[in-house]
């Protein structure tokens, strides 16, 4: 079973995922464990997963697959945004202070992603805190293309379905046009059958981990 637990935390409840490391470090010495830093992923889910029940982030997405894979190479942070409401960034920002502080995060391989309402909070809370993240892979979302010029220096993964009949594929086609108008490092995955679920075969592409973990901070990089 994966060692996910419920969290609760003064910003938002949320489900913690920290990988089995016995599993894959059987040449590590115990206390070369527990020194240790993970990188970590922040995962927002869609508008159906909000509430106040923390089993309902576990439907769809990095949630859900954490679950069945005890292994996964990430730490993960799952908070749940309550009924009727859309992600706060100033909420998320102390989640992952408090996060940073707890548990054995590395600060410079910091990953967001989200998909549909979480697609659109991860675009706010990249454009208000580049500097938090090392990548980020916005999934059926969308952002203001005015604020391309904050993340022209963060790596940036999208993915929308061509036929999306929640989020029109034209959310990202917009922001990945501003990003590449100011130079930024943005890829840009379409299915060309997909509807709304652009997620599903997102995350189960284990691509997307390889190029997460390319990338630290820019603080990290300079």
């Amino acid at each position: 079973m994966p060692l996910q637990k419920l969290i609760h935390s003064d910003s938002y409840n949320y489900l913690l995922f920290v990988p089995d490391v016995s599993l894959q470090d059987t040449l590590y010495q115990a206390k070369e464990i527990k020194k240790r830093l993970f990188p970590t992923i922040l995962f927002l889910h869609g508008a159906p997963e909000r509430g106040s029940n923390l089993n309902d982030v576990k439907r769809q997405g990095l949630a859900k697959i954490v679950e069945e894979q005890p292994d996964f190479p990430f730490i993960v942070i799952s908070p749940q945004c309550p009924s009727g409401k859309h992600w706060s960034e100033e909420r998320l920002s102390v989640l992952l202070d408090e996060a940073i502080a707890s548990y054995p995060i590395d600060p410079n391989r910091v990953y967001l992603t989200g998909l549909s309402m979480g697609g659109y909070g991860t675009w706010r809370l990249a454009a208000a805190q580049p500097q938090r993240f090392a990548a980020i892979a916005p999934i059926c979302g969308g952002g203001n293309p005015l604020v391309a010029p904050r993340l022209k220096n963060l790596p940036v993964w999208t993915f929308h379905g061509t036929k999306d009949n929640v989020v029109p594929l034209s959310e990202s086609e917009i922001m990945v046009a501003a990003l590449k108008t100011h130079g930024a490092n943005v890829k840009f995955t379409v299915y060309p059958e997909a509807t709304h679920d652009s997620w599903t075969q997102t995350y189960n592409n284990p691509e997307l981990y390889k190029w997460f973990l390319q990338y630290q901070r820019e603080q990290a990089r300079d």
